[in-house]
């Protein structure tokens, strides 16, 4: 008891200092009052927004950047930037996880609804981005009716896709998804950006821009603030025009899309120029798989204890709990814990709200496993016990537990492989794993599979190790047999 409760106790520290690691990025609306502003956006959109390694160090730059750069400096605060999914961005917002949203976002009239926003501070036209090959088939839009079209999910552009008749619309979340859609012909073509459409051709050879036009009366962008924060947009209007007055915008527009220089798709490359990104992910991905591993398994036990109780409000308790969590999507139960819970004051840093989305959620599974245990070990071994006066708690935990615990053991193992795997849906908050940094990569190198890969031989050496290290343990419990 005494080297478990040492566990637990560092495993909190660990807790602790990854989540205070992640504190500044999950400051909420009153941010600003504390000298810092919180940007969400969408790093995949070059030349909006985008990672690119600046003296060796990961940054996120971009002329949306540099504008919110101006907005916190005329503010008097600090910026903070907040990476995740585009259709992630507005519910951050409401939910008070950023300030501010800049993502190339138009101010619609449906957005409106919701959130307010700046005056506009940039507009542009949209363009088809097609296979290299495929640039004269898409003279017109009539071209493309009938074909498979790629958007991103939850803007104009899918929009203007889903108005082509017959068309078949994939929309995805990441720009780096939908490009790759388009170069394993998936799709035939995107709607999108008209400058990221021209950073992308000028990237990738394999690309190229159509002579059809889609034509929208949404282009102008705006910056997304929570509603009701009339002050916030009064200050950032002020800074959009004196940059607009300046024409700074423009000069800002040449400086990121000369920044956004070709990338090198050699996987072998990569792997070196970016080791230490890659390197990162996988400490985090191992840091919060440990910590679900523990607590998952100290609450599995909990509840297949609470389930087996003869005390009827703790066994409907345990059932209603396994049932519904394992019931409902891990991304759902993860969106609830970090976006839902802060509308009613509960509020976790990223980390400790990846932590216990996964834990409970592999509680759930656990406790089964557990039970399965239990109900295989003759009862007659627990009739044996308490007739030499063990309690039912003694017998429990001195002879029925340990001879479960060694048969659902391979169970017990396939579960923390999957663990491992199932980590990476944290990347949807901005939880820096595996699949985030494979998604940084992919983003910074204008590379569709190499990055894929490299994200896919960590995780396979990780739980290749960590199945063999439960074969060690599961070799020296049968050693007794």
């Amino acid at each position: 008891m005494k080297r478990i409760n040492a566990l637990l106790a560092c495993l909190l520290t660990i807790m602790l200092i990854a989540g205070c690691s992640g504190v500044n990025s999950d400051a909420s609306g009153q941010s600003t009052n504390s000298k810092k502003l919180v940007l969400g956006t969408s790093a995949d959109y070059p030349p909006y927004e985008f990672h690119k390694k600046i003296n060796g160090t990961d940054e996120i730059v971009g002329f949306d950047i540099e504008i919110a750069k101006e907005l916190a400096k005329d503010m008097g605060a600090e910026l903070v930037i907040e990476d995740m999914k585009f259709d992630s961005l507005l519910l951050a917002l409401n939910s008070g996880k950023i300030d501010i949203a800049m993502a190339a976002m138009n101010p619609t009239e449906e957005r409106k609804k919701n959130v307010d926003f700046s005056s506009i501070y940039y507009t542009s036209d949209q363009a088809v981005l097609v296979r290299a090959e495929d640039k004269d088939k898409y003279k017109t839009m009539d071209d493309l009716i009938g074909k498979n079209i790629g958007a991103q999910k939850s803007t104009i552009y899918e929009d203007i896709a889903r108005a082509i008749p017959n068309a078949k619309v994939d929309a995805l979340s990441k720009m780096s998804d939908i490009l790759l859609s388009l170069e394993s012909k998936r799709v035939d073509a995107l709607i999108v950006e008209l400058p990221v459409a021209e950073s992308y051709e000028k990237n990738r050879s394999t690309l190229a821009i159509a002579d059809a036009r889609p034509k929208s009366e949404d282009n102008g962008y705006a910056v997304a603030v929570k509603k009701g924060r009339e002050d916030l947009v009064s200050q950032m209007n002020k800074t959009i025009d004196r940059l607009m007055s300046e024409d700074k915008v423009k000069k800002y527009v040449t400086d990121a899309t000369k920044l956004a220089e070709e990338g090198d798709s050699n996987i072998w490359t990569i792997l070196v120029q970016y080791k230490s990104t890659f390197l990162s992910g996988v400490w985090w991905t191992l840091l919060l798989s440990l910590v679900t591993v523990v607590f998952g398994f100290i609450l599995g036990v909990i509840l297949v204890l609470m389930r087996r109780s003869r005390i009827k409000p703790f066994k409907w308790l345990a059932i209603a709990y396994i049932e519904f969590l394992r019931g409902t999507p891990l991304m759902v139960q993860l969106f609830i814990i970090y976006f839902g819970l802060p509308s009613i004051g509960i509020e976790f840093p990223k980390f400790i709200a990846g932590a216990i989305a996964l834990s409970l959620n592999s509680a759930a599974y656990l406790a089964e496993i557990f039970r399965a245990g239990i109900e295989s070990v003759d009862k007659g071994q627990l009739e044996a016990a308490r007739s030499l006066g063990m309690s039912q708690s003694m017998a429990m935990r001195y002879i029925i537990l340990p001879q479960a615990l060694k048969q659902v053991l391979p169970a017990i193992g396939n579960e923390f492989v999957v663990i491992i795997k199932e980590s990476s849906i944290v990347s949807l908050i901005g939880i820096t794993d595996i699949m985030f940094q494979e998604e940084v990569v992919r983003g910074s190198t204008y590379a569709g599979l190499p990055p894929l890969i490299i994200a896919a031989v960590l995780y396979f050496i990780l739980t290749f190790t960590c199945s063999k290290l439960l074969g060690v343990a599961e070799r020296r419990l049968k050693a007794s047999d």
